[in-house]
C-alpha cells in the first residue's frame, strides 16, 4: 500500500514500566562496568520492552505490526538513528511512562529498492519529570540487496579507539536485555538465507550503547546531555570491530567502523 502520511502523523500511545534495577546491572556486566548509581545514557532502551503474545510475532522475529505503527508493505526493518537529548538522571525504582508520538513518514527510493522512513519520538518520564526524549527514525525495506557488496565507505582518523569482537554471547546478552527477537541478531541461517547478510547483524542499538560506554569511559566526569547518531552501513559478526571518538569542544565525534574498517555508524555527543 502507498501510505497516507496525514493519516498517522501525530498519532501517539503511552506505555508504563518500572525502573528495576536488575536489567542495568546485567547490563553494567556486559559492558564489563562497574554497576550504575541511576540509568546510565541510552539506559532508556531497557524499559518499555515489547510484550507481544508469542502467537504474534512474525517471521522475521519481530511483533506484527500494529498500535500506532502504519501497516507498512515492507518486509525488513532495521533502526537507522537517533536524536536523544538527556534532560535528567532517572533513577531505578521508580514508575516511568513512555509518550510516543510519529513525527514523520516518508517514502524514498534506495540502492535497495523502496524504503520508508519512519521517525518516532518518545518522550521518557519518571515520575512527572521528563528525563529523556528519543526521536528515533526506521527504515521499512524490501527484502533485496543485501547479498551484494557494499561500496567503499568513509574511513577516519580516531583519538581513541577500542577493538570490541561480536561474539554470539555479545549479540543474544544484548537481544535478551531488550527483548529484541530480530532473528537477524542469533539465528545464523534466517539472516543469511532469508535476508541475504553474510554473517549475525550486530544490533544498531548496541553499537549506539558501545559507542556512549566508550566515551564514558573516555571521559567518566562528563555529563552527557545528548547523543545525535545515524547508521551507514551494517556491522557483522564475521570480524572484530572499532568504537572511536575524537574529542570537540562540545564534547565529542563518535563513530563504529564495520571489520573493513569503514564508518558504520557516526554519531556526536554532547555534554555540560
Amino acid at each position: 500500500m502507498r501510505l497516507e502520511v496525514s493519516d498517522w502523523i501525530g498519532r501517539s500511545e503511552t506505555t508504563q514500566d518500572f525502573v528495576a534495577r536488575g536489567p542495568f546491572d546485567r547490563l553494567a556486566a556486559m559492558l564489563d562496568r562497574e554497576r550504575e548509581s541511576v540509568v546510565p545514557p541510552m539506559g532508556h532502551l531497557l524499559c518499555f520492552l515489547p510484550e507481544a503474545a508469542q502467537a504474534e510475532i512474525g517471521e522475521d522475529g519481530h511483533p506484527k505490526r500494529g498500535g500506532i505503527v502504519p501497516p507498512i508493505d515492507l518486509p525488513m526493518r532495521m533502526a537507522a538513528g537517533s536524536r536523544v537529548t538527556f534532560h535528567a538522571p532517572m533513577p531505578f525504582g521508580v514508575e516511568a511512562k513512555r509518550v510516543s508520538t510519529i513525527v514523520d513518514v516518508s517514502e524514498k527510493a534506495g540502492r535497495t529498492g523502496r524504503l520508508v522512513f519512519l521517525t518516532v519520538r518518545h518522550e521518557v518520564f519518571a515520575g512527572e519529570t521528563l528525563c529523556v526524549t528519543d526521536e528515533m527514525d526506521i527504515v521499512f525495506r524490501e527484502r533485496s540487496g543485501n547479498a551484494q557488496p557494499l561500496p567503499a565507505g568513509e574511513r577516519r582518523v580516531a583519538e581513541v579507539s577500542r577493538t570490541v569482537e561480536p561474539t554470539t554471547a555479545l549479540l543474544f546478552r544484548f537481544s535478551a536485555l531488550t527483548y529484541n527477537a530480530h532473528r537477524i541478531h542469533y539465528d545464523r541461517d534466517y539472516a543469511m538465507n532469508m535476508e541475504g547478510y553474510p554473517g549475525l547483524v550486530v544490533h544498531g542499538p548496541l553499537l549506539a550503547t558501545l559507542l556512549m560506554d566508550h566515551f564514558r569511559r573516555h571521559r567518566p566526569h562528563d555529563r552527557v546531555t545528548g547523543f545525535d547518531f545515524r547508521a551507514q552501513r551494517p556491522v557483522h559478526d564475521l570480524a572484530p570491530f572499532t568504537v572511536n571518538l575524537v574529542n570537540t569542544d562540545a564534547g565529542a565525534d563518535v563513530w563504529a567502523t564495520d571489520g573493513d574498517g569503514y564508518v558504520a555508524m557516526a554519531g556526536k555527543i554532547r555534554v555540560t
